[in-house]
């Protein structure tokens, strides 16, 4: 389409004036990318962007990122432009309660905000997963006759987000993996915001990006429409089988003399002059919140012009899905709903004499999940053959075959969580993901915004505990569980015996509203086959159940999580029969029973009560109360056998049993 350069200029100084007035309204905000960056906006939501604002998840769209999530007002602005639902009114609400239009862009709130942004870095990296999800949808789904998915993942990005780690460790894998469906534009404006960028960045980024496999366009000037739509199709339409980068040269904060191209420009600094810079931009006196009637009726026949594309693929789609059913079932299948009661049917249960570690019992369960949900992916950072989440006989996903099931994202934790947000929030693909418990911390950033967006992401973290042995304190992670715990809306599943990894994992991948993470031993554990089957398997599913039954009357109660459950059982059959032990794999999930339930699973009347879990002790107060005693490990562990470890520091039957009589 024909680049109209005089409507697209006003719309783009039309955008900095619905910025200025909404981040002056609210007295909060960020001015300097969405006045910096608008002439990139006008270009992208005014021509080039493949997209349909009345069907915002459009399977074939073009996926825009905002990665400098801090710069909302852009992506709000040409939202409102271009004709999403996304109302004027929703605009002069920026920042307020309940209003579409939070502080930073957030999944499901804002309809065609494709990730949640914010946290710089994310969403580079969150691209870099939509760009993978492309892909791999590609090659799954387009046949010789009908062209199903052949999007492009367009993000941008400022300095803050290119220097963070997270950001780098996605591009090198973007580069590796030739996602040349990826296009990142970098507003390189030479400002952050403490100061200018020369403080704190001398890197040749060009160069560097060239080196780990990109192709690099540089615009002199980000604010010439014809140049950044040029180097916009030039991206797209590339044939090289690399990502590409748009380095864009802007002024920050352009539009408001006094703080442009400024450190004070990066903030809401310049709303102050919102008076001169609205004159400056051409905008009437009189009306904030302006937008031209000739915009308007730009953006109103662009959308049309979308709708047009939208229609002519839904032909497409159709005549695909008639010739191509069994592909067609596949892909509607990424919405359908599968229960845990389904996925354990699956399973088999396991030999009454296995001995074996929950990571090795994860491997076998995994299996038969990945047949029931082929739409499933399960990545390592570099431990496949530690964490024993390779999918079998399905393949390796790389530029030779995208249809593999298995990513090997290297030794790069944290992008490895943010790229699977990616492909969680494309919704086509299921993503897991693996590596050694104690490395979550490198992590942490992404699992916490997959748990603020609600994404079914599964963590498969094993090497849980002190029970790691020889590696010593380095790899001995007596607090990570605990801390993923206190995140809102992450379920942490720590399995005890074979049989509740088979209901942790089916509880996992059955879970639609948030993530879940699986914390599984490196060392061997018994399995409790004094116990029914289906009692661990379900009790799974409410996060805590009673796994030994008092026979006489009650006179304590036992809990443990994990690999401790064997010591609660062995300690209770030295007690005798006034003991009931409680087995609790989840806390999240037992938080969401009915008080019913948890009263019938601890009762009240019991205030003798022991728990033990090697790992710090403090969150399992809320079960035993002020007159209980927690058995757990309050400092960092030791380098010896696991076996030696966990005896040293007071995990065993006998450590227990002390501990009841100890209450009286």
């Amino acid at each position: 389409m024909k680049l109209n350069t005089e409507i697209l200029s006003a719309a783009a100084n039309q955008a900095r004036g619905l910025a200025i007035d909404a981040v002056h309204k609210c007295s909060s905000g960020h001015l300097g990318l969405p006045l910096g960056t608008a002439e990139i906006g006008a270009v992208l939501y005014g021509n080039a962007l493949v997209h349909n604002p009345a069907e915002p998840r459009w399977l074939n769209r073009d996926r825009f990122v905002l990665s400098a999530g801090h710069g909302s007002m852009f992506l709000y602005s040409w939202l409102h432009l271009s004709g999403y639902d996304l109302s004027l009114e929703d605009v002069k609400s920026f920042r307020q309660l309940h209003s579409k239009t939070p502080g930073h862009p957030e999944f499901h709130e804002t309809p065609g905000v494709e990730c949640t942004t914010g946290p710089l870095g994310q969403g580079i990296a969150n691209a870099v997963g939509l760009a993978l999800s492309g892909k791999m949808a590609e090659s799954r789904f387009n046949t010789a006759d009908y062209t199903i998915f052949d999007h492009h993942v367009i993000c941008l990005a400022g300095d803050g987000c290119m220097q963070e780690g997270v950001a780098m460790e996605a591009a090198a894998f973007a580069g590796h993996h030739q996602l040349d469906n990826l296009v990142l534009i970098y507003d390189s404006n030479d400002v952050t915001l403490d100061a200018l960028a020369e403080k704190t960045q001398s890197e040749n980024t060009a160069a560097r990006f060239k080196a780990i496999g990109w192709d690099v366009i540089t615009l002199a000037d980000g604010h010439d429409l014809a140049a950044i739509l040029k180097a916009v199709t030039k991206a797209k339409r590339a044939k090289s089988g690399k990502p590409q980068l748009i380095i864009a040269k802007t002024i920050i904060g352009k539009g408001i003399a006094e703080v442009q191209g400024t450190a004070k420009g990066h903030g809401e600094g310049g709303a102050k002059f919102a008076d001169s810079a609205r004159a400056s931009l051409g905008l009437p006196a009189d009306e904030t919140f302006y937008v031209s009637p000739e915009v308007r009726e730009y953006f109103a026949a662009h959308k049309k012009r979308l709708a047009r594309q939208f229609s002519k693929w839904k032909k497409t789609y159709k005549a695909w899905a008639e010739a191509n059913p069994e592909k067609a079932a596949l892909l509607e299948s990424r919405s359908a709903d599968i229960s845990a009661d389904d996925l354990l049917a699956k399973i088999p249960a396991f030999p009454a004499d296995a001995k074996l570690a929950t990571r090795k019992a994860g491997a076998d369960v995994l299996q038969p999940i990945a047949g029931a949900m082929p739409l499933m992916i399960s990545g390592s950072a570099d431990l496949h053959g530690s964490t024993l989440n390779y999918i079998a006989d399905a393949g390796d996903t790389d530029p030779t075959n995208r249809g593999g099931r298995n990513v090997r994202f290297g030794i790069r934790e944290h992008a490895m969580a943010a790229m699977c947000n990616g492909l969680a929030y494309d919704g086509i693909f299921r993503p897991s993901c693996a590596t050694f418990m104690v490395f979550a911390d490198y992590a942490r950033p992404s699992i916490r915004l997959a748990a603020l967006s609600g994404l079914p992401v599964v963590y498969i973290f094993t090497h849980d505990s002190v029970g790691v042995g020889e590696d010593g304190p380095t790899h001995q992670p007596v607090e990570t569980v605990s801390g993923l715990r206190v995140i809102p809306n992450l379920d942490v599943i720590r399995p005890g015996d074979p049989e509740e990894v088979a209901g942790a994992f089916a509880a996992a991948f059955s879970r639609g509203d948030g993530p879940t993470m699986l914390s599984l031993t490196r060392q061997a554990m018994p399995i409790q086959n004094e116990i029914d089957v289906a009692t661990r398997r379900e009790g799974v599913q409410k996060g805590a159940y009673v796994a030994v039954k008092e026979t006489e009357e009650l006179g304590c109660i036992l809990l443990a999580s994990g690999s401790e459950l064997q010591h609660v059982i062995d300690a209770a059959k030295k007690i005798g029969g006034s003991a009931r032990v409680v087995s609790v794999p989840c806390f999240e999930r037992f938080a969401r029973q009915s008080a019913e339930y948890r009263e019938e699973v601890l009762p009240s009347s019991c205030r003798k009560r022991v728990a033990i879990e090697a790992g710090v002790s403090g969150l399992w107060s809320q079960y035993v109360g002020l007159d209980g005693k927690v058995l757990g490990i309050d400092r960092f562990g030791i380098s010896a056998p696991g076996g030696v470890v966990m005896k040293e520091l007071g995990m065993t039957a006998a450590d227990v049993v002390a501990a009841v009589q100890s209450l009286g």
